[in-house]
């Protein structure tokens, strides 16, 4: 998956901008950023809770 190339990013964004039009794009994109930026608060508040979980666990023992 993570080897695309020139060509293949380039077709990829032709379509997109076939499907969505050069008006849809920024608000597709500010969408697309709102999502990865609250999975990313979802999995720091994950790993918060099991560090804290980790650490009461010792200070018990």
């Amino acid at each position: 998956m993570g080897n695309l190339g020139f060509q293949e990013i380039l077709l990829i964004a032709v379509v997109v901008l076939v499907l969505f039009g050069g008006r849809k794009i920024p608000e597709f994109m500010r969408g697309l950023g709102k999502g990865i930026r609250e999975f990313n608060d979802a999995k720091n508040n994950v790993k918060k809770e099991l560090e804290e979980g980790i650490k009461e666990k010792d200070t018990q023992a």
